[in-house]
């Protein structure tokens, strides 16, 4: 029985080493946004450590950044819904880790972009519970509070039909507005000031206010940092969108 155990403690050791190498090996791969290298090794560590949340959430994180080098909207929903899958994952994993959570409400705003107005009603919900308890678990993540921020500005600036949607699913819906989401986007840029997103959505729900004077402001200031996060372009052409509306 002793050496049963002592043989089990070394192939587990062994696995542990093997998975931690591949880790690295990734890890060069992932801060250069090559997700398909990334998951070259991501993907063997993953059958050698299951349960390991950091690395489900590593893996998730290729197939949330691939996203926009697949050609069409059911390649990229795919993409999603495979990120989402492991970060679900990761919260049965550590449900006390903010950014699992995290994961979920990030991997659900993908999602929701590719689908239809039923869907965008569902996964609203998920992504507020999701990112309130990011933040309970940690209150100074930046982008805990950034999406709360994109929840308030996304349904306060939703359509009516949408709006109806989810009164007929839910008989009632969250309260939202543009006021809270500022409030939001202010607190992630206190905590992050050098994140550009924070500064463009902020710019964005001033636009959606009314306020084209505190909206070119920070939109602004967004556009002249910068590029350092993978969505940093596509961020910032969404900024420059709004940006052109001010003027007409």
């Amino acid at each position: 029985m002793k050496a049963l155990l002592l043989l089990l403690l070394i192939t587990a050791t062994a696995h542990a080493q093997d998975a931690a190498m591949l880790i690295r090996q990734g890890d060069v791969f992932d801060v250069k946004y090559q997700t398909e290298e990334a998951l070259k090794y991501y993907l063997p560590a993953e059958k050698l450590l299951p349960a390991n949340a950091e690395l489900l959430l590593k893996i998730a994180r290729q197939y949330i950044y691939r996203m926009p080098k697949l050609g069409s909207s059911e390649e990229k929903l795919a993409s999603a819904k495979t990120a989402l899958g492991y970060t679900e994952r990761a919260v049965k994993a550590e449900p006390e880790r903010c950014e699992a959570h995290l994961g979920i409400a990030l991997c659900w705003g993908r999602i929701i972009q590719l689908q239809g107005n039923k869907e965008k009603v569902e996964g609203s919900r998920i992504i507020k519970e999701a990112a309130e308890k990011a933040v309970k678990l940690d209150p100074k993540h930046d982008y805990a509070w950034h999406m709360l921020g994109r929840w308030h500005q996304g349904l306060a600036g939703a359509n009516s039909l949408v709006i109806a949607l989810a009164r007929l699913i839910y008989g009632d819906i969250p309260p939202a507005s543009n006021e809270e989401a500022v409030k939001y986007f202010l607190k992630a840029i206190e905590l992050k000031p050098d994140r550009l997103i924070h500064q463009i959505e902020l710019g964005r729900t001033y636009a959606q206010m009314g306020k084209k004077k505190e909206a070119r402001q920070w939109l602004e200031k967004g556009l002249a940092m910068p590029d350092t996060d993978i969505d940093d372009p596509e961020t910032k052409a969404r900024g420059r969108k709004t940006l052109e509306k001010l003027d007409d």
